[in-house]
């Protein structure tokens, strides 16, 4: 009687033990699809006249919905950590990039984000910003614009795990 108490207490372990692998790659995939329905996470820019990576930038909601994002590692050549910005007509003007807000304000609308600003570190202009995900959720494209989006640049954003 003892030997099958043992065998059913170790089939019962085994049985809880697949259920909780189970679960954990149940939520590991609910996650992974629901960071792939936002822009929330990090991302490397890619210069859209030369094809080379920029920088990393993590994109943030807060409490409201509300996105922004950060330059959060230079990835140019010629980077270096306390690089400043100069050419800012606002607050940003002499701040360092690294750590700096690029984007802000950026809004759902339907599948895409819109309603927001970009910052173009190289030139300090403040840009009208709007986004949308491709590629399942790995590629973002951030189109900065003047009055209206036909106005603009586009570049594609390559989501880092």
């Amino acid at each position: 009687m003892m030997q099958f108490t043992q065998r059913a207490s170790a089939a019962a372990l085994r049985t809880a033990k697949h259920a909780a692998l189970a679960g954990v790659l149940l939520a590991s995939a609910v996650s992974a699809m629901a960071q792939a329905d936002t822009p929330v996470g990090t991302w490397q820019t890619i210069d859209d006249h030369t094809g080379q990576p920029k920088a990393l930038v993590q994109i943030a909601q807060d409490g409201n919905g509300t996105l922004s994002g950060k330059v959060i590692k230079g990835l140019g050549p010629n980077d270096q950590p306390d690089r400043r910005r100069t050419a800012c007509t606002d607050a940003r003007k002499d701040q360092p990039i690294l750590g700096m807000t690029i984007i802000n304000d950026m809004k759902q609308d339907g599948d895409a984000r819109d309603h927001g600003q970009i910052l173009d570190p190289e030139n300090g202009k403040v840009y009208k910003c709007k986004m949308h995900l491709e590629d399942g959720g790995n590629k973002l494209v951030v189109r900065g614009y003047i009055g209206v989006a036909l106005l603009g640049r586009s570049q594609t954003w390559v989501r880092q795990q």
